[in-house]
């Protein structure tokens, strides 16, 4: 089985697919596969898929759902009994019995802890390849094609932050090891894709100074103080501050540097 939900929902068993179209029993098997080999609770289905509009006997709607799992399930398999040993009844709740490796979302976040540990002891190699992988995992918005509910809602907007996070902190652990002309082109292009983002600015100005273009590291400072003031009415955080006035400082002592 696989199980993708960074980028466009999928499940499929030896390539055959097993997610329904129908939006109901989807955002079901989306909510048992990101639980995976835990028992999710049938009033937990409930939440997620009718909230307080859910009717009195809703749990039986579930039961029904549930069935065009195992529908699909067997069928991937060839095997209708066996669809039992993969979505399985337990007392108030259903698992989906997935198997190790099976969803991206939990391999996402074991590579992610991998690389912070590596990233906290100073290991920026591991750290960074660590998070490359991570991030490659991903192919578009997280539960694309899913209409989600609390919990799936939630859980989407956790793993898009989290893809911020870790590309900053891969990001910052690759021009720990020098790699900042190399990261010129990805940096600019975020900083265009999330213009109020100081932590990316912050890097790309490294990057840039690091490679011998203090004036054009200056100028992203300058670009996104005023861009903060004119949206916000803010000025840039501390940290950003104080990078933007050290590289003022160098620039002032040798303003021959481009």
């Amino acid at each position: 089985m696989r199980i993708d939900m960074l980028g466009p929902f999928s499940a499929a068993i030896a390539g055959v697919p097993i997610a329904p179209s129908a939006r109901k029993p989807r955002r079901i098997l989306a909510l048992l596969a990101l639980h995976a080999g835990q028992a999710v609770p049938v009033s937990a289905v409930v939440d997620e898929v009718w909230g307080a509009a859910a009717a009195p006997k809703a749990h039986i709607t579930v039961q029904t759902y549930v069935l065009q799992l195992r529908n699909c399930i067997g069928q991937a398999l060839k095997d209708p009994r066996a669809a039992r040993d993969v979505l399985v009844t337990r007392p108030g709740s259903y698992a989906l019995l997935a198997g190790e490796g099976t969803v991206d979302v939990h391999a996402y976040d074991r590579l992610c802890a991998q690389g912070q540990s590596a990233f906290e002891t100073g290991d920026a190699a591991a750290a960074a390849a660590r998070f490359r992988e991570a991030l490659a995992l991903w192919k578009g918005r997280a539960l694309d094609g899913v209409q989600d509910g609390p919990a799936l809602g939630l859980e989407a907007m956790r793993l898009e932050q989290s893809r911020t996070d870790v590309l900053e902190r891969c990001l910052t652990a690759e021009l720990r090891l020098g790699a900042g002309e190399r990261l010129l082109p990805e940096l600019s292009a975020l900083v265009e894709e999330h213009p109020h983002h100081e932590a990316l600015h912050g890097l790309l100005m490294t990057a840039l100074d690091r490679s011998g273009r203090l004036t054009g590291a200056l100028t992203v400072y300058e670009t996104v103080r005023a861009r903060l003031d004119e949206r916000f009415g803010l000025l840039p955080s501390p940290a950003l501050q104080r990078l933007g006035q050290e590289m003022r400082e160098r620039a002032e002592r040798v303003p021959h540097q481009a």
